[in-house]
């Protein structure tokens, strides 16, 4: 099995929606991080330049990570600078701690 893990910097506003499409989409899991950064837009009120904003990542099969990537866009789009990143990156391997054993199809995806 392929894995792809997905990770999507979003602003915190939306995470709710996006969280509500991947559930709808039957994604077996996501993590949820706050991030301070600055990219295509920085906010120049604050000393450093830093904008909140949440990082989400999801590890799923290869032929579904552009789906999980479209649902993200969809969510958390507004046509603003400012609405985020989503990329796709190669996962050599998962594991599951508890059982000590790879990750299937069935478990993971």
């Amino acid at each position: 099995m392929d894995f792809r893990k997905v990770t999507a910097i979003i602003r915190p506003d939306y995470l709710e929606k996006v969280e509500q499409a991947l559930q709808g989409l039957g994604v077996p899991g996501l993590s949820v991080t706050k991030v301070k950064g600055y990219g295509e837009y920085a906010d120049f009120y604050t000393p450093d330049w830093m904008c909140t904003h949440v990082r989400i990542d999801v590890i799923i099969g290869q032929h579904r990570a552009d789906q999980v990537a479209e649902a993200i866009m969809d969510a958390a789009h507004t046509g603003m600078i400012g609405d985020g990143i989503v990329a796709i990156l190669p996962v050599e391997t998962v594991y599951h701690i508890r059982t000590r054993q790879k990750c299937s199809f069935d478990a993971c995806d």
